[in-house]
């Protein structure tokens, strides 16, 4: 039983709310009623989880020496030594090719993306990760890959619009990520993560700027196209925008003012203002596409 719970936290189950993604084509497609297809989305994202579960299992595997200096992370399991290396390593094909499987038998779309994104995450735990910029933007393309997952899960086309606001908002998030992250560790930040030694508080600024303005202006824009109307149906979704621009500043303010963001999976789930307007947001776009047109 405590090799299974060791297996299970070596997975990362508290990350997987990063896989909440694959939902996001369905509920923009009005398709949420269909039980087809949200059964095929249920297992998209269950493979998702264990693709990224045997993702996070290699990353544990090969830096298991590194992960020993760290004060938290010496505590995971093949840090620790609770699982071997090589055991690592073995689940991690283990599971990355039983989300294939999964991944197979929902539709080819869904599967061709489902290697796509088992490749370009394998990529980041071998090399991306280390070379500056490019670590972030791998980051952003594994969570669009998740998004264009659950439009081919459903088999529907998904909207440009949806990719260009995924990639901008997870962008702001990896940015962020690594300036809390120089910000707390400080001149012990490139021992918790190499690229860090490329960047600079200053620098992260202008790039989260920069990204900040580009996903409101896109999101805006999104909410009044004309394609947008045709696809679902209606333009009542700049009521949204209110809900986005307040979710933006808000993650803002608990990075500057809070020293916050190492950690977006745990600050969405530990900050109520936060949560709350993610769900108040996921809310309103129910009732706007279902019920108000």
């Amino acid at each position: 039983m405590s090799l299974i719970q060791d297996i299970a936290q070596s997975m990362r189950p508290r990350q997987w709310t990063k896989n909440l993604l694959v939902f996001a084509a369905i509920l923009f497609a009005g398709k949420a009623g269909d039980m087809e297809a949200v059964r095929q989305v249920v297992a998209g994202f269950a493979a998702f989880c264990l693709l990224s579960g045997a993702v996070y299992l290699l990353n544990d595997s090969l830096d298991a020496d590194r992960d020993r200096l760290h004060p938290q992370k010496c505590n995971r399991p093949i840090a620790a030594g609770r699982i071997p290396v090589y055991e690592g390593l073995l689940l991690a094909v283990f599971f990355g090719l039983f989300g294939l499987t999964v991944s197979y038998f929902i539709t080819y779309g869904f599967f061709i993306t489902s290697v796509l994104y088992l490749l370009l995450t394998t990529a980041y735990t071998l090399w991306l990760k280390h070379v500056v910029i490019l670590d972030v933007l791998a980051v952003s393309l594994g969570y669009v890959l998740r998004a264009v997952a659950g439009a081919e899960a459903i088999s529907v086309e998904i909207s440009p619009w949806l990719v260009i606001c995924t990639l901008l908002l997870t962008l702001f998030l990896a940015m962020a990520k690594r300036r809390s992250e120089i910000v707390e560790f400080e001149e012990d930040a490139v021992n918790h993560r190499e690229a860090l030694r490329e960047y600079s508080p200053q620098l992260l600024d202008q790039m989260i700027a920069v990204v900040t303005a580009s996903t409101v202006v896109t999101y805006c824009l999104y909410t009044v196209d004309t394609r947008t109307l045709q696809v679902v149906g209606t333009q009542n979704l700049v009521y949204t925008v209110p809900l986005v621009l307040y979710g933006i500043f808000r993650y803002l303010y608990l990075m500057h003012q809070k020293k916050l963001g190492g950690q977006p999976d745990q600050l969405l789930l530990t900050d109520a203002p936060l949560l709350l307007t993610v769900v108040l947001y996921a809310a309103t776009v129910g009732v706007i596409l279902y019920f108000w047109r």
